[in-house]
């Protein structure tokens, strides 16, 4: 069987009169002298096709009969349809029409063959869509349109981020060149007694923390952490903490900031503020943070290498309590202090003194309570809690966040699980066990969300209690 192919009729010339599967009568079959349309050359090859939408008026069973060849066509009707139909081509013009392929209106394609019943098994399908005149210039428009979009936000962006970047050093920056004279030999512990007794009660004068900023030295890095590094500073000779923040940290920063330079603040069981800034060094921006430094570091730290006794046990204990009881506690009056919840109590946020003493640090998450407006203020902040820490109202969103006193059920939550650290390491009886994070035993050593849900919510677990802390008054 030969096959042809072809996109459309001749042109000029009308695809009906060709395809219109007008057959030969049998009758004329070797008629001599007959004016039939059947070449005398060709009458040997007088086929017999199927026909369907093509069949002559004499056709029986879809079967007509034609001295060329036998075809099958396709093409796309008004609606966009594509329409097969067969059928007997004449002789006449009909190699011509099986192979030319010129331009049409409509898209078709015929395919030949001259083999009884061959087009039964021909599949021609339509030609590929060929492009509208005007689609380049859409494609062309739309792709600069996305050009032109591209560039119009990126300029934004730079603008946003280059005019926020100046106001910054504006806001901060706009005294920089003056410094407070501080008189040789005044010490930190001076300058903050005098800023308390000032009567302002919200910490050092703002040009006298940029003041101590700028002359701080940098000694070495101690710790760090997601939120940035903390340095080891000196200022006249005196220690320093410097925390120095990661620029995408600017919100806990400033939240921390404004905690610590509440009004009434400070206490003896909350990590000392002594000055914030902000340094541009042009290449990007430092957020600095400098408190007290404490050199036994966190209690996270100092319970890995020290065990307690019961006293010790008990001083642990009652001045994170306080520090805590200070930050929950409203005040009131004309220089009163909103009541404050941590938000992100544990282990390694809480400090250890020199007297052995506790003070809680690390105030970016916390949250202030309005009293007049009964209204709980919430950091702009894309940080979260710690997750080991977390109370269970907090793991499975059950917290009303519109309620200070929830807010505060979390903190003391979290305080429990501090006191279970601090008890394993209390000797009692003679026995004390290793230092372990809460839940150490249930979850793994970076616990996701649904692993402390899991746990915390779904099968209501705790930790253990030892057996030997029954027998103890004070573990007791």
């Amino acid at each position: 069987m030969t096959r042809c192919v072809c996109v459309c009729p001749a042109a000029g010339q009308n695809p009906d009169h060709v395809l219109q599967g007008t057959g030969v009568n049998p009758e004329a079959r070797g008629r001599p002298g007959d004016d039939s349309t059947i070449a005398p050359e060709d009458a040997a090859r007088f086929l017999s096709c199927y026909c369907s939408g093509h069949c002559p008026e004499d056709a029986t069973n879809n079967t007509c009969q034609t001295n060329g060849q036998c075809f099958a066509i396709i093409e796309e009707d008004e609606h966009g349809e594509a329409l097969l139909t067969s059928g007997c081509m004449k002789y006449e013009g009909s190699h011509f029409q099986c192979k030319d392929s010129p331009k049409a209106q409509t898209r078709r394609t015929i395919e030949c063959c001259s083999t009884d019943f061959c087009n039964r098994d021909l599949q021609p399908t339509l030609p590929p869509q060929a492009p509208s005149e005007g689609s380049p210039h859409w494609l062309a428009f739309l792709i600069s349109m996305t050009v032109c979009c591209c560039t119009l936000i990126c300029v934004t962006v730079v603008c946003y981020y280059r005019y926020k970047w100046q106001t910054e050093r504006q806001r901060y920056h706009k005294d920089q060149e003056q410094e407070v004279f501080i008189p040789t030999g005044e010490s930190l512990k001076d300058l903050i007694h005098q800023s308390q007794s000032s009567g302002s009660g919200s910490g050092l004068p703002l040009l006298v923390q940029r003041t101590i900023a700028k002359q701080i030295q940098m000694v070495r890095q101690i710790g760090k952490g997601r939120y940035g590094e903390v340095w080891l500073g000196r200022w006249r000779g005196e220690k320093v903490a410097v925390k120095v923040f990661f620029t995408r940290e600017e919100a806990s920063w400033f939240r921390e900031t404004e905690i610590y330079q509440t009004v009434l603040m400070r206490h003896e069981n909350i990590l000392g503020f002594i000055a914030a800034d902000i340094k541009g060094t042009g290449a990007f921006t430092q957020l600095f943070l400098i408190t007290d430094h404490h050199e036994n570091g966190s209690l996270y730290d100092y319970l890995k290498l020290t065990t307690l006794d019961t006293q010790t046990l008990l001083r642990l204990a009652y001045s994170a309590a306080c520090g805590l009881c200070h930050l929950h506690t409203e005040i009131y009056g004309t220089q009163g202090k909103p009541a404050i919840a941590h938000r992100d109590l544990k282990s390694k946020n809480i400090l250890i003194k020199k007297n052995g003493a506790c003070c809680i640090a690390d105030l970016g998450l916390a949250v202030k309570f309005n009293s007049d407006t009964n209204e709980v203020d919430v950091p702009l902040s894309t940080r979260v809690g710690t997750r080991r820490y977390m109370a269970p109202e907090v793991l499975d969103e059950s917290l009303n966040k519109n309620h200070f006193q929830a807010y505060i059920m979390a903190d003391m939550y979290s305080y429990g699980l501090v006191i279970w650290e601090m008890a394993r390491r209390c000797v009692t009886g003679g026995m004390v066990e290793d230092y372990q994070l809460p839940y150490y035993d249930m979850v793994p050593s970076d616990p996701s969300y649904e692993d402390m849900l899991e746990v915390v919510c779904v099968k209501g677990l705790r930790p253990s209690v030892s057996n030997r802390w029954n027998s103890d008054e004070v573990c007791f």
